[in-house]
């Protein structure tokens, strides 16, 4: 007769076994079972937070790890934005936010040079308020039609208003008609600024848009107009567990989490 103690350390290793092969398919292999869970703090930018706040828990069943998480734009300089949260030296193990805001930390010293992982690709579009026509935005010409015609415009403070307030308005010749009308959105989803009628339109991250309620989502900017940001994480010099957070980038690049990525609004970076 198999003595109690032995049936119990066989399903113990076996228990351990189905971890760490779920851990491999998920992409982070080699995390096998902790003896002890660690906690990660990670900094991440709106355009990837939608799919972040899926991927997050799914993450946390698989390793047994914890995550806190603190969120903020990927530039600006916003009390709450990664960059700001970072020089007050807020505890943080990976960063996720726009490719060359990334970069520019790494050339600051305070993300590992060669930790850069590009995660997603993300497009431009435009929300009105829920129920309001949405506006034709198909063409270059019907995109400035739309921007002279609306009375407000809402943009981000990040990646996608930074291109729109130095770049778009200007290559489209509108600027001096478009931007005094056009309100900088700070520490807020533009989405919410639409959905409580405070602006006509709102500009940013598909991903960003997409999640708000009281919206319409109208569509993505033309392609001659368009521009993709890759969101990417690295992690911090700062890190008290680089490891774990080496990992907990793998799984986001995994297979396992294409799925909410694409729903999302994103693209998988790994898919181009």
């Amino acid at each position: 007769m198999q003595h109690p103690l032995s049936t119990t350390a066989f399903a113990l290793t076996r228990r351990a076994a189905l971890l760490a092969a779920a851990l491999a398919l998920a992409g982070c292999a080699g995390m096998g079972a902790k003896p002890a869970p660690k906690e990660i703090n990670v900094m991440t930018s709106g355009g990837f937070a939608a799919a972040y706040d899926e991927l997050r828990p799914a993450y946390e069943r698989l390793s047994g790890d914890t995550v806190k998480t603190a969120y903020g734009s990927s530039m600006g300089g916003a009390a709450d934005s990664i960059p700001s949260r970072m020089a007050r030296g807020e505890p943080v193990d990976v960063v996720i936010l726009a490719r060359p805001a990334l970069d520019a930390l790494v050339a600051q010293g305070k993300v590992v040079a060669g930790s850069q992982v590009d995660l997603v690709h993300s497009l431009i579009g435009f929300s009105v308020k829920k129920g309001a026509p949405k506006p034709d935005i198909s063409t270059v010409e019907a995109l400035k039609r739309t921007l002279l015609a609306a009375p407000s415009i809402a943009y981000s403070a990040s990646a996608s208003g930074t291109y729109y307030e130095t770049e778009m308005l200007k290559n489209l010749g509108i600027e001096a008609e478009v931007k005094p009308k056009s309100k900088r959105i700070l520490s807020e989803r533009v989405g919410t600024i639409v959905a409580r009628g405070e602006a006509a339109l709102g500009m940013q991250q598909v991903s960003e848009l997409l999640p708000i309620p009281g919206t319409d989502f109208v569509g993505v900017l033309p392609p001659e107009v368009q521009r993709m940001t890759v969101f990417s994480a690295g992690i911090a010099t700062t890190s008290k567990e680089p490891e774990a957070a080496k990992k907990m980038i793998a799984y986001f690049i995994s297979p396992a989490a294409e799925p909410v990525i694409k729903k999302s609004g994103l693209e998988p970076a790994r898919a181009r």
